[in-house]
């Protein structure tokens, strides 16, 4: 491979902000794994955020690049699948199996597309100086007629527009906005680029924590919400605290702690099956690997207020974000039913690149 921009290259980042901030490029923020592609003639090279190698997970795109993309370019974008009208975060995960028998089993059960965002390369020359305008003209130009599962991102100069995106998209599965100063070039591993992501309140069950890997304070508090049944189902944890802050936690919630997890909603988590039933923090992955799952169960009377962007399959997608504690509020009416959820959009509508609204 001989490309005028040669892995590995780290990807541009983006910094969070409140509000979508004026006289931007804006895009929607997809859900899936950010990965830059490399092509010169038959050679590909997917590369995932970090520099890890991704062609054997998505070998449906590694064919799909051979016939859709200019012969020699490098793009920057996002893997994602779709499920339905709208993406499948949880379905993505299961593509990065060690088994290549499993992986080609999906690649046909649910096969991933990749939207591309930014183009870095073309034929003999390098973009990295180009301003953001430029390289988004380039890219239209150089993916024009690719088709599925090779998409162009939408894109607009129009807040009010972006705006709407924002409300919109939400319903398809995508994360927020992302605003790009439209006169800069592109920026390996700089934060140059704006986030604005949705966030939400939960009144959640405390369940549990996870002491923090520097000693005996604690990491993270484990969260739950009831489900119909009266089943408390573990939907993520909430982290981020400062070194005093976690210190003093330890000691707040000392009189909540249990012995061991006997007469504890998730008291059966260590067990395989049981996850099959409830969702229960500790399940292994191949995620987590070897990393040491254990918790400490505490008496699960207390509720906390956290921030969260979104939901999926039944949990935080994210580490949710510590507000305040709500002795107001009793455990049981800590419930799914408070979550408020965003007004379905059809993905195909966005993928088109003519999204309504």
């Amino acid at each position: 491979m001989d490309l005028p921009v040669m892995p590995p290259v780290r990807p541009m980042l983006a910094k969070s902000a409140a509000r979508i901030p004026a006289d931007m490029l804006y895009e929607a923020k997809w859900d899936g794994f950010r990965a830059l592609v490399f092509r010169d003639g038959g050679e590909i090279e997917i590369a995932s955020r970090s520099g890890r190698p991704f062609n054997r997970y998505f070998p449906e795109l590694v064919a799909a690049f051979r016939e859709r993309l200019p012969e020699r370019c490098v793009l920057d974008g996002e893997i994602v699948v779709a499920r339905g009208p709208r993406l499948d975060f949880d379905a993505l995960l299961e593509r990065i199996h060690p088994a290549d028998s499993r992986v080609r089993l999906l690649a046909e059960r649910t096969p991933a597309g990749y939207v591309a965002f930014d183009l870095l390369a073309l034929g003999g020359d390098s973009l990295l100086d180009t301003p953001q305008r430029e390289r988004r003209e380039a890219l239209e130009a150089a993916l024009e007629g690719a088709g599925d599962p090779v998409f162009t991102a939408p894109a607009t100069y129009d807040l009010d527009l972006a705006r709407r995106w924002f409300e919109q998209f939400e319903g398809a599965g995508l994360d927020g906005v992302v605003a790009k100063p439209p006169g800069l070039g592109y920026r390996p591993g700089e934060r140059v680029m704006v986030k604005v992501k949705h966030e939400r309140t939960a009144d959640c069950v405390l369940a549990g924590l996870r002491p923090h890997k520097s000693g005996p304070v604690v990491g993270s508090l484990l969260l739950g919400l009831y489900d119909d049944a009266g089943r408390l189902q573990h939907v993520g944890v909430c982290a981020a605290f400062t070194m005093r802050r976690r210190g003093e936690l330890m000691e707040e919630l000392a009189p909540l702690r249990m012995e061991s997890a006997e007469g504890h909603p998730w008291a059966d988590w260590a067990e395989e099956e049981a996850h099959e039933r409830s969702r229960m923090p500790g399940a292994p992955s191949r995620w987590t690997g070897t990393k040491d799952l254990s918790w400490v169960p505490l008496r699960p009377e207390r509720v906390c207020e956290v921030a969260y962007d979104h939901m999926q399959a039944g949990r935080f997608r994210h580490t949710a974000r510590f507000r305040r504690w709500r002795p107001d509020r009793v455990p049981e009416s800590c419930t799914y039913a408070q979550l408020e959820e965003p007004v379905r959009y059809d993905l195909s509508s966005v993928l088109s690149g003519r999204p309504s609204g």
